[in-house]
């Protein structure tokens, strides 16, 4: 059974942090590319960090040195860690299984992707 489980949301004033857990099935989290992709009230949704099996990561320049993507194999979980949070991080925060390295080292969603339920991110000034 394919399944992916966000926990962690929340809001936050701005300068603060969170972190994102997401539990995989064993089928998904064998996936050789998991991530966190996030949309926020009329955009497109966008990649914010990947994981790869081979412990490689990817982050979309707007979160680079503030989130750091991380995985617990004993308990088939990733985690998001956000720090120094800013308004424009307000979004709903998906894990995704599949993801990819797509044109310019972006995170982007493989054809194949499996999503969760989301959890939402508000972050206030």
């Amino acid at each position: 059974q394919v399944q992916l489980v966000e926990s962690g949301g929340g809001s936050v004033q701005a300068g603060g942090s969170l972190t994102l857990s997401c539990a995989a099935s064993g089928y998904t989290y064998s996936s050789n590319c998991l991530g966190w992709f996030r949309q926020a009230p009329g955009k497109e949704r966008e990649g914010v960090a990947a994981i790869f099996t081979s412990g490689g990561t990817l982050y979309a320049d707007s979160v680079k040195g503030r989130f750091t993507i991380s995985r617990d194999n004993a308990k088939h979980t990733i985690y998001l860690q956000m720090n120094s949070l800013k308004p424009e991080d307000t979004a709903i925060y998906y894990c995704a299984a599949e993801c990819s390295s797509g044109a310019g080292r972006t995170v982007v969603a493989g054809p194949g992707v499996y999503w969760g339920q989301g959890t939402q991110v508000t972050v206030s000034s």
